[in-house]
Parts: C-alpha cells; structure tokens; sequence
C-alpha cells in the first residue's frame, strides 16, 4: 500500500508544479521528454539507416545547433565528413573494363550447341575441328565451356539413352505380380493375387481364395500366360517377391513363355514398388471404405474397380491416361460447357466417372 500512495503523491506533486510554471515552459518539457525518448532508442538501434534526405536536413540543422548542443547530436562532425566522402566517390567513379576473354558472339554460341544436337558422337574437340573448316577459329577449351555451360553431355553419354528413357524401355517388357488380403466383417481373410504391367499400370485380377496354395497360384499364372499370349510386344520379365506360395511351378510356368523371373530382396517392398502402389490405391480409394461380408462381393468389388482403373482413372505416370487408353489422346476442349458433363456411379456411388456428352 505504501509505494501506490507514494505513486499517487509523485504524481499529484508534478501536477501542482507544472500549474505553478508558465505555459511557455511546456515547451521546454516537451524536449525533455523527446530527449529521454531518443537516449532509449539509442539503446535498441546500433546504427540509424538514413535516406540523402535526412543527411542534408540533419546536416544543416547542426549549423543551427550551439557546441554545447552538438554532444547530444547523434550526428556527429566525423559523419559530416564521412557523407561528404562517399559523395566524392560516387562522383568521380568510373565503369571499370571488363577483365578477361571477350564474350563469345551469340551466332557461335548457336552453332556450337546445334552441331552438338545433330551429331551426338561428335566430342567437343570434333566440333572444333567442324567449326574451323566454315573458317571459325574457336579454342578446343572454348567449345568444351559452352557444352558445359548449356548441360550438355560429352558424347558418349549424350549418344545413349538416358536414365528415363532407359527405364521407360526396359519397363515395357516387364510384369510384376503380389498378393494382397481383406478381412471379412467376421474377420474371415481372403488373398487376391494379382499382375501389373509397368509401362501402361494395366492390372490384371487374376483371383481370390481363402488358401493360396501353390497349385491354386500356378494355375492362375496359367491363365495369365494365355492372356500374354494375345498381346501384341512379348513380356521378358517377372518381378515378385520370395513368398512360399511363388513356387517352383509357378516360375516353370512363366519360363516356358520366355519370360525371366527377377525376385526381390528379402523385406523390400521397395523393389515391387508398382505392385505395392496398387495395393496402397486399392486400399485408399475402395477397400478401406467398404465393408466386405464373404468371396463373391469382394470380386465384384474388386473386378468393378479394376475395370475403372484401368479404362477411366487418370495416371500421372501415364499423362494423366488411362491404362488401356494410353496411346488415345482426346480432343482438346477450350470452352467446355458445364450443361454437358454427365457423370457416372462406380461402386454404387463410391467412384464418380465423369466425362462431356456431345
């Protein structure tokens, strides 16, 4: 209670004095004041950013400021001189020369990196050697640094394919197949074997069972390999991974085709990793939203699904294509007409299809 009253008698003191002073002393308080406020933003602020417009008034109005008043100044005579320095600078400073080589001509620039383009075995000195015989007389070094500098490859590696175009060939001769469960709602498990095609993410179902047993697995690669038979590019490999119910037979029946088997490492569901993107679809977009009650629904489930992943659903590996429609591009639309989309029910309305009556 003390220091409150204290408080209140401090303030109430002042208030009797600055009644007892003359107005133009309100003048003089109020300076005192914007001193005390400028000492505590010294305290916050190192080094004040000032614009050429606050250096001339600040300067001029130190002409104006008694010596006794200049200690208080935060600007000082040694930052006049300073700001009259960097003016000097600035005045009588000159664009250098560019050091070095000069810059190539653009039209040389060109013609190296289109000779590079049409002729990809050629190296960086065969280029040179070209360039010479048109009567353009360009340092080895200086072709090798515009190659460089565009990304383009030396020739042996710019004569090949590339990481992508390698992949993307060897991914059109190879299958890939898994097992994945679903558990019934009374908790029966059935195991749906199925393949995918890399190159156009074409799933087949091959089947569901409650005992995936080795004769039962085989005889669907059977199936498989008739459907294989009707396609028009041969498949070489099969990748899946080292379940007990991949048997002998299961493979025989593959090799007989000609297609290699490839088995994955020991726990690296990375290495199937096409498969196991099916699965993780199947499972977000369907599976996971539905309640299985025995065999028969979950393959119509399964079989309806399948059919609008591979006809209707867009991939993004693909172009935003659909499997079995990969190589049918649609006609572009520039003004679409809301009144025309017509939309179709997938899995009584779980998947919408959607598409533009004519």
């Amino acid at each position: 209670m003390a220091l409150p009253f204290l408080y209140v008698a401090f303030v109430r003191l002042l208030q009797l004095l600055r009644l007892r002073r003359r107005e133009r002393d309100e003048l003089a308080i109020e300076v005192v004041m914007l001193r005390h406020e400028v000492a505590i933003l010294r305290r916050q602020v190192n080094r004040p950013s000032l614009r050429p417009a606050d250096r001339a008034v600040l300067a001029g109005l130190s002409r104006l400021v008694s010596k006794a008043g200049r200690g208080r100044f935060f600007v000082q005579p040694e930052t006049l001189l300073r700001w009259h320095r960097d003016l000097v600078r600035r005045r009588w400073t000159y664009r250098r020369a560019r050091s070095g080589r000069p810059a190539l001509p653009a039209g040389t620039v060109q013609l190296v990196l289109g000779l590079a383009t049409e002729n990809p075995t050629w190296g960086y000195r065969r280029i040179q050697g070209e360039l010479t015989t048109m009567g353009i007389r360009l340092a080895p070094s200086s072709v090798w640094a515009i190659l460089r500098r565009h990304g383009v490859e030396p020739s042996p590696r710019r004569s090949g394919p590339t990481w992508s175009e390698f992949l993307r060939a060897q991914a059109t001769t190879m299958l890939a197949c898994d097992f994945f469960h679903v558990d019934t709602v009374l908790l029966r498990r059935l195991y749906v074997l199925f393949f995918i095609e890399l190159d156009t993410r074409r799933v087949h179902l091959s089947g569901i069972t409650t005992s995936p047993v080795g004769a039962w697995v085989t005889q669907q690669a059977r199936n498989l390999s008739f459907v294989l038979a009707d396609q028009a590019r041969p498949r070489t490999c099969l990748i899946r991974d080292r379940d007990a119910k991949f048997t002998a037979s299961f493979d025989e029946v593959f090799a007989t085709e000609g297609i290699r088997i490839i088995r994955t490492p020991i726990r690296s569901p990375r290495a199937n990793a096409f498969a196991e993107r099916f699965v993780g679809t199947a499972r977000r977009e369907c599976l996971d939203r539905l309640l299985v009650f025995h065999r028969a629904q979950l393959d119509t489930i399964l079989s309806e699904f399948v059919d609008h992943y591979n006809r209707h659903r867009p991939h993004r590996s693909l172009g935003q294509q659909a499997p079995v429609a990969v190589r049918m591009t649609p006609q572009r639309i520039s003004h679409p007409d809301p009144a025309r989309l017509r939309r179709s029910d997938k899995l009584g309305g779980l998947i919408h299809e959607y598409r533009l009556v004519a």
